[in-house]
């Protein structure tokens, strides 16, 4: 907005309390005061008014002891709401209920947000999964074929710090529990095989009785902008050559920007 002299006529205030808000969602990860008063040029007592603030209205959120900040459940729901209105995403969306029905299964609509691939939509399968997944869950990025999708298609400047950090977390467990080998070599090979494939999916190891297949909805620069998630409890039903997955490749194909990419 401008006065009649052409110049801003917004609130100082406001703008300062955006820039603070704008800088904890560019980073990976809970901020000290510190880091975040330094960053937006302001002293920790101005920086820690503008936090209690945004606190009390659920932007943002205190972790743990550390006491650290990071984006709360508000902040979380403007960004979905967002996302959600999105022309690609509107476009994805539309004919989710008809795939469930013809694949018989459940679809997730998931986005790169909040540090993941997260759920927007959701139409449930006639066969409905008992599952504590909606709306707002993030899915890990290597155990889960949403978060598959993302690893492949993503852009790598977001998805290369999420996923080495998973991958610590992935060494230290049993290796029977996981598909591929928890190393750097081991995600390449992973990325190599779903990329030729052109769909990700894993079975009930990860979350057991549920499988599920994912295909990515690509922008212009290849880049997956959604993702299609097929879930349902019949392994069969996740194979290259299904009827499933060639429902859900095709669905896919056709909202992307020139087709998948392989």
């Amino acid at each position: 907005m401008t006065d009649d002299g052409g110049t801003s006529s917004g609130l100082t205030s406001l703008d300062t309390a955006l820039r603070v808000l704008a800088y904890m969602a560019r980073q990976g990860g809970a901020q000290p005061l510190s880091e975040i008063a330094g960053a937006c040029e302001m002293s920790a007592s101005k920086a820690h008014r503008y936090l209690a603030s945004f606190v009390a209205a659920g932007m943002v959120q205190q972790r743990g002891s550390s006491r650290k900040y990071n984006l709360g459940p508000a902040a979380l729901e403007l960004g979905l709401a967002a996302l959600a209105q999105h022309d690609f995403v509107n476009n994805a969306a539309r004919g989710l209920a008809d795939l469930s029905a013809e694949t018989e299964m459940t679809v997730l609509l998931s986005v790169w947000a909040n540090q993941g691939a997260t759920v927007v939509r959701w139409e449930r399968g006639s066969s409905p999964t008992d599952t504590s997944m909606g709306l707002g869950t993030t899915l890990p990025l290597l155990t889960s074929a949403t978060g598959r999708v993302f690893l492949v298609w993503g852009p790598q400047r977001a998805i290369s710090p999420v996923r080495d950090a998973q991958l610590k977390r992935l060494a230290r467990q049993p290796r029977p529990v996981l598909d591929f080998e928890p190393s750097q070599s081991g995600v390449s090979e992973l990325i190599s095989l779903t990329r030729q494939r052109q769909f990700a999916s894993v079975e009930g190891r990860f979350i057991p009785g549920l499988v599920a297949a994912a295909a990515p909805v690509l922008d212009w620069q290849g880049e997956v902008q959604a993702a299609i998630t097929l879930v349902g409890t019949d392994p069969d039903t996740i194979g290259p050559t299904t009827s499933q997955v060639q429902k859900l490749l095709d669905y896919c194909s056709k909202r992307s920007v020139g087709g998948v990419s392989t």
